[in-house]
């Protein structure tokens, strides 16, 4: 049976929801592209830590891993290689632009899950 963290569970869906909100409500220059990316690792940290008591740093650094796979899927474009350039919902999830940018974007959102980590305020926070 899969562990369930309660605290892990209740960040992944308030960072979901101010996702969304970002992506419905938000057409800027800042906030969408890059504070979005940075909580999108973020979520996808919590999301896997409410059902894996991993380390770490392992599941930092497999989240982060996965981002830039996304990202240099978004280089080779592709969303328009299968045939989803019309599809709203695959180019918000797999994403169809690169940006340099965005991989810096991951980067500080997952060195801040590990800075939190480390002062052990994710668990303390509530």
């Amino acid at each position: 049976m899969l562990p369930f963290d309660k605290k892990y569970f209740l960040w992944a869906a308030v960072l979901f929801v101010v996702e969304v909100l970002i992506a419905l409500f938000v057409r800027d220059a800042i906030i969408r592209p890059y504070v979005g990316d940075f909580l999108v690792v973020i979520l996808l940290y919590c999301s896997i830590r409410t059902f894996l008591n991993g380390s770490v740093l392992k599941v930092s650094i497999g989240v982060l891993l996965f981002a830039y796979l996304l990202e240099v899927l978004q280089y080779f474009r592709l969303v328009g290689r299968l045939g989803l350039s019309d599809n709203l919902f695959a180019k918000t999830v797999i994403g169809y632009g690169f940006a340099w940018l965005d991989m810096v974007a991951y980067t500080l959102g997952i060195l801040m899950v590990v800075a939190v980590e480390r002062k052990g305020k994710f668990k303390g926070m509530s």
